[in-house]
């Protein structure tokens, strides 16, 4: 192996999906906008925007002490017209901070959305460049929450809280300094009443962010617990297994009540402690002011002015507490998207750089290749073959014998452990995602179908294909006929997963999708066991007109299949212990092929007498 692939064998193994717990909260900020570069757009004028918005709070406090010292107690006695002025000046200044704070808040607004959007987008397409195996571990409600609810934690925090938090510290700034400029004794008085509060945030901001991990987890795995037995309904009635159902979705849900009650009561006790404060504060402000008053160093109209701006300190410190909360939620969400983004992708795409496959019918080849699972034994072991371009080759084993692993090695859904996987004499791995891609197609044991029609489904083949394409592809596969017969043709909803088809129908249009692709190597998963005889029939006529002209490699599930091939290739215990023409190794007597077909064969008559 070379040193690239060496490297990348070693991100692929990798396979843990990481949670970004380790990530501290600034750190995750910090990367958080590295994938979402839109929030740092206009960001001085909208900080700009803020500090005029916040400077606007400040105002009416100013301007009453003005009123009550100059205007109505001024040393020549009541001054109407400046009473008025500054009664303008008060309303037009609300005006322009009321103008400053509704840019700063649709600006913010638009930029967070525009960035989550980004990153929502960047964790679903990097789920799906995610390891088979860490998509097949890792539950799918858990997958679902983290591009879903978890982002939406962050932008209800960017929009609302982020919004709150730049104003509030803003607004906490300026009401000092004017404190300051007014009684420097009475803005002591409150820094002092708020200390223990500010002394404790960094204790709750640990607590909180703990607990809010964990809340963010059981909302994944609340998700796979209630959507597992939705999507297996019809097993849970078969079964008449509701109770358990029940009782686990009830299990899932209490541990996300009680994780998130705990994390509620973090909250509680911080905003307790801001109540607290806040009335020492109003209480110290009341008392100390008036005693200064009295001393003559300070008049009525700053007391006034001062309750006022006690009033926008206490109001953002007591929010801030809620912030905290909405911010360690947002936090916690964010390690979790971070995590996902993390997660090394196994099949990384040589793109501009990788080769193109010429067009026509692949010669295969397995060079010495292993392959195991992370933590476990080999599945396949120095595996070397060769299939010859054109060739219809099936590969049959018993089950666990590794064959369903050539399938996916063969079509790059992972990449072997050691040794090489040649499609034309090049490394797949060096192979453009593009062109190996539209060159080699996987019909699956299961022709997965979306919530649409059959037309829309058979496009995934190729896009731009029109309804002509894909009734002249129908004839072409002898399934005109049964397209005809559907209620709506083309058009026919196949539901969810497609389950208003039957189980051969979903493969009919599978292999539908598939000559459309128009693939130079075939790799099919046989799935024609649960199919009645007629289907099945339809099914392999289809299959006879699919192969034509092209590689294939099927893994069969019934040794029919293998008795239609040019070649048999026999996995057993993940090495290849045999291959040839069917009527060759069935006379290889005691064989592990003539074992599989005296097998087959016993069970078939069974099937037929019953």
């Amino acid at each position: 192996m070379t040193a690239v692939q060496t490297e990348r064998q070693a991100s692929a193994s990798g396979t843990a999906m990481t949670t970004g717990d380790e990530i501290g909260a600034i750190e995750t900020i910090r990367r958080g906008v590295h994938h979402s570069p839109e929030l740092k757009e206009g960001i001085g004028v909208t900080l700009a925007l803020a500090v005029v918005a916040s400077v606007g709070q400040v105002i009416v406090p100013v301007a009453v002490q003005q009123t009550l010292d100059r205007g109505l107690n001024g040393p020549n006695g009541p001054d109407v017209s400046y009473t008025v002025l500054m009664g303008v000046a008060a309303g037009v200044g609300i005006l322009i901070a009321s103008l400053a704070s509704y840019g700063m808040t649709s600006r913010l607004f638009r930029t967070a959305e525009r960035g989550l959007a980004t990153l929502r987008t960047k964790a679903f397409r990097h789920v799906h460049d995610l390891p088979l195996l860490t998509q097949n571990t890792e539950r799918r409600g858990a997958l679902v929450s983290r591009v879903t609810s978890d982002v939406d934690q962050v932008s209800q925090f960017l929009v609302f809280g982020g919004l709150l938090f730049v104003v509030s510290i803003g607004q906490v700034l300026i009401a000092t300094i004017v404190m300051v400029f007014y009684s420097w004794q009475l803005a002591v008085v409150v820094w002092l009443t708020f200390a223990p509060l500010f002394a404790s945030l960094r204790f709750f901001q640990r607590k909180l962010s703990a607990a809010y991990g964990l809340v963010r987890r059981q909302v994944g795995a609340m998700l796979s617990a209630i959507s597992e037995p939705v999507v297996g309904a019809a097993v849970v009635r078969a079964y008449a297994v509701q109770d358990r159902t029940q009782e686990r979705i009830d299990e899932a849900v209490g541990i996300y009540q009680r994780a998130s009650t705990r994390a509620q009561g973090y909250t509680a006790v911080s905003f307790s402690l801001g109540g607290l404060s806040a009335g020492l504060a109003n209480a110290g402000v009341l008392v100390v002011g008036v005693l200064l008053g009295f001393a003559g160093e300070i008049t009525a109209g700053e007391v006034l002015a001062f309750a006022f701006l006690v009033t926008l300190f206490v109001g953002p410190v007591q929010m801030g507490t809620q912030i905290l909360t909405d911010a360690q939620n947002a936090i916690a969400g964010w390690r979790r998207v971070i995590g996902i983004l993390d997660t090394p992708a196994d099949l990384v795409d040589p793109g501009v750089d990788g080769h193109t496959l010429p067009r026509g019918p692949i010669d295969v080849r397995f060079d010495d290749v292993d392959f195991a699972y992370p933590g476990g034994p080999l599945v396949l072991r120095e595996i070397d073959l060769a299939i010859d371009a054109g060739r219809r080759v099936a590969v049959v084993g018993e089950t666990g014998s590794g064959k369903s692993t050539v399938a996916k090695l063969l079509t790059r859904l992972m990449d072997p452990s050691r040794g090489r996987v040649l499609l034309d004499g090049i490394d797949v791995r060096d192979i453009g995602e593009t062109s190996l891609r539209s060159s080699v197609v996987l019909v699956p044991q299961e022709g997965f179908l979306f919530d649409d029609t059959i037309a829309a489904n058979v496009r995934y083949g190729r896009l731009d294909a029109t309804e002509a394409d894909i009734t002249a592809s129908a004839t072409e596969l002898g399934l005109g006929d049964w397209l005809a017969g559907l209620p709506a043709g083309l058009d026919t909803q196949v539901g969810q997963r497609g389950e208003s088809l039957s189980a051969g129908e979903r493969q009919l249009v599978a292999l539908l999708r598939a000559h459309l692709a128009d693939p130079d190597l075939l790799v099919l998963d046989e799935a024609t066991s649960a199919v009645d005889p007629q289907l099945e029939m339809r099914i392999a006529r289809a299959l006879e007109r699919l192969m034509s002209g092209r590689t294939s490699v099927t893994i069969a599930h019934r040794l029919s299949t293998a008795e239609a091939a040019d070649e048999v290739v026999v996995v057993d215990r993940g090495r290849v212990v045999q291959r040839g023409p069917h009527a060759e190794l069935v006379r290889q007597e005691g064989s592990v092929y003539a074992g599989l077909h005296a097998s087959w064969e016993a069970q078939q008559g069974q099937s037929a007498g019953a």
